[in-house]
């Protein structure tokens, strides 16, 4: 299965603090369910024991909006959130 990242979501993906890595493990790994606009969220939690923005935070969890493309899955946006 092939994951692409829209630009758009690679710029929300920097703003947020994600990889791409990330990113990719959240749609091959992460629960799928359906969202609005006919896309399908992908969900998947972290450890991340960092800090972000100033606090330290031990998990994060990224949500991936994608819409299925021949062979995979086209990635459009991405939010983060912190835990």
């Amino acid at each position: 299965m092939t994951v692409r990242i829209h630009p758009h979501a690679t710029q929300r993906m920097r703003e947020r603090g994600a990889t791409a890595a990330e990113v990719r493990q959240t749609v091959e790994l992460g629960h799928a369910s359906p969202a609005k606009f006919g896309r399908t969220r992908f969900r998947r939690r972290f450890a991340f024991n960092a800090r972000w923005d100033g606090k330290h935070f031990a998990r994060k969890k990224i949500d991936a909006f994608a819409v299925k493309i021949a062979g995979g899955w086209l990635v459009v946006t991405v939010i983060v959130k912190y835990f």
